[in-house]
């Protein structure tokens, strides 16, 4: 018989300590947005919500690890955490330039972490949730003490400039939160999953080795099939939500917050109803100011509720995120303390 292996760490508690954002200063308007694409303010606006999104600055400014170092520092402060604190670095995107290395490991090093673990993770507009239960298992589990989740993406880079159906929609930005251990649950498990058979409803294409071998053809760009997505996330999405709370052990009347993915206001709206939410609780809109911003959708609705006093820190917020994939991840949460401005 083998030696035994010891695993004596206790499952711990653990929770969201600080949130941090970066915004794009560029304010892109829905009429600037007409000039490229063959659309009006109005049709936007009644079938997103969108009034305007950020775009970030031409590459190579503003790239993706320019916002995420960003708001990582705000998060960081947020926390009261130390760099070099940190054990684990998680950068959840779709749009870093690199395949290798990875983003995760250069930003440790230009935030001077010391060398953490660090991996990216690409799960489209459910990549914060994904990284966020696995960030929260690792504490839980005592692997790591204090984790760093960054949410960010440069849709901008994604997007043909003149097709109306993502153009519109999409827009950039970067989300941090530092998670560690808590005195009292502060992240539910994780329900997460997948259906790649509607995979191709939101897909990049052509894929970049095609590109490369015959360049004459048009670039890669992002595709989607918007009524494909509507019809699933709209229906689908309230039935997890429900698994969500249920793995929590909380009714709908105990959530002080909704924060889905904005990824479409109608979407939302129809969440909203399937799932009971009652009246008065408040459900993230960031969309209609920032557009679709892919995995920083999630943190960047949260940093809006609290920067404008519709939830305060410590308040319970039920997340949703949903996208490529098609993939979706879920938790409940209690809402972290924001940097002193």
């Amino acid at each position: 018989m083998g030696a035994v292996i010891a695993n004596s760490t206790e499952i711990r508690n653990t929770a969201m300590l600080g949130l941090g954002v970066h915004r794009p200063e560029r304010v892109v308007t829905n009429e600037e947005i007409c000039q490229s694409i063959d659309s009006t303010d109005e049709w936007i606006q009644s079938r997103t919500g969108i009034k305007e999104r950020r775009f970030a600055k031409a590459y190579p400014e503003e790239s993706v690890l320019d916002m995420s170092e960003s708001a990582a520092r705000s998060a960081l402060a947020a926390a009261g955490v130390e760099p070099a604190e940190l054990d684990v670095v998680i950068l959840a995107t779709s749009t870093y330039p690199m395949q290798t290395p990875q983003g995760a490991a250069i930003l440790a090093d230009m935030l001077g972490a010391g060398g953490p673990s660090a991996f990216d993770v690409a799960a489209g507009c459910a990549g914060f949730c994904y990284a966020l239960g696995v960030a929260s298992d690792l504490v839980r589990a005592g692997t790591a003490n204090k984790v760093l989740v960054v949410g960010v993406d440069r849709m901008t880079d994604s997007t043909e400039p003149t097709d109306r159906s993502v153009r519109a929609i999409f827009g950039d930005g970067a989300g941090a939160v530092v998670v560690g251990v808590s005195d009292e649950v502060g992240i539910s498990s994780t329900v997460w999953g997948s259906d790649g058979a509607q995979g191709r409803s939101i897909r990049q294409e052509p894929d970049w080795v095609g590109f490369a071998q015959n360049p004459a053809q048009k670039r890669p760009w992002i595709i989607m099939e918007g009524t494909a997505v509507f019809r699933w996330a709209a229906f689908e999405m309230g039935k997890i939500a429900k698994t969500v709370l249920d793995r929590a052990g909380l009714r709908i009347d105990q959530i002080d917050a909704f924060v889905p993915h904005q990824a479409n206001l109608r979407i939302n709206d129809v969440i909203v109803r399937s799932i009971d939410l009652p009246e008065g609780v408040p459900v993230a809109d960031d969309i209609i100011e920032t557009g679709n911003t892919s995995a920083a959708s999630i943190p960047l609705a949260m940093e809006k509720m609290l920067r404008t006093g519709q939830v305060q820190p410590g308040a319970t917020a039920l997340l949703l995120g949903f996208g490529a994939g098609l993939s979706y991840a879920g938790q409940v949460v209690k809402m972290p303390a924001l940097a002193e401005s």
